[in-house]
């Protein structure tokens, strides 16, 4: 064998060592990677009503132990009805229940929608009067940092509290973000429902308050049950 096949069986040996290791690797590593993504969010869907601090560091076994207590994954129909995962249709739409002995405090939207550079995902909290936000938290996106980036610090997040999806006569309207000061461009009777934008990031802003209207109206069949209290507990699902 001459010294040219001999490098080049060296060089095949080492290449399918090398993909067979990042193989390895890789299928090592995907429930780790999995359980981590599965934890990210509980962290978020938790910090959506106010469970946990977003500038304090919790262990896993913390934040699966609150999601656990606190939170309920379920369904909605298209007419607002609360069903198991098992009753599931292919147009339901799911839903998170803040439960506190078995009262519903707030129900958790999740909020996958496009940004001005990708996807925006989070979850927005509604209080159990499905009118008012109890919430709201952004886990991914693609927004240039210090300008749309800023969606995901807690001074925008914190924006949301309190802030309304009806307009004062209890009609739907969303809520939306402002390009600057509420206070300043947005008349008085419609201040509560809206956030102050983010300086250089009007696009970001407005391509947020289109996907959030835009879910948001989804999931209207089960916010106009809570504010008619139709739904207020979790007796076995099927409200």
């Amino acid at each position: 064998m001459s010294e040219n096949q001999k490098a080049f069986v060296v060089a095949a040996i080492v290449c399918v060592t090398c993909s067979l290791l990042l193989t390895a690797a890789s299928s090592g590593l995907k429930d780790y990677q999995v359980r981590n993504m599965t934890i990210d969010r509980h962290k978020n869907l938790l910090k959506s009503v106010g469970l946990i601090d977003s500038e304090k560091t919790y262990s896993p076994e913390t934040i699966e132990t609150l999601y656990t207590a606190n939170i309920q994954s379920l369904w909605i129909d298209s007419a607002g009805r609360l069903i198991p995962e098992s009753e599931r249709g292919a147009r339901d739409l799911p839903v998170y229940l803040y439960i506190q002995n078995n009262d519903i405090k707030a129900y958790i939207v999740p909020i996958d929608t496009t940004g001005l550079w990708g996807k925006i995902n989070g979850y927005l909290a509604i209080k159990n009067d499905g009118s008012t936000i109890m919430g709201f938290t952004v886990y991914s996106h693609s927004e240039t940092p210090g300008l749309g980036g800023e969606i995901e610090r807690k001074w925008f997040q914190k924006n949301f509290e309190g802030k309304r999806i009806v307009n004062k006569d209890g009609q739907f309207v969303s809520v939306g973000v402002a390009r600057g000061a509420v206070r300043d461009r947005i008349q008085s009777a419609q201040q509560i429902n809206f956030v102050d934008g983010i300086s250089g990031a009007t696009l970001t802003g407005k391509y947020l308050s289109a996907g959030l209207k835009n879910v948001l109206q989804e999931y209207e069949p089960v916010s106009i049950k809570f504010r008619q209290h139709d739904i207020s507990r979790v007796p076995g699902v099927g409200n």
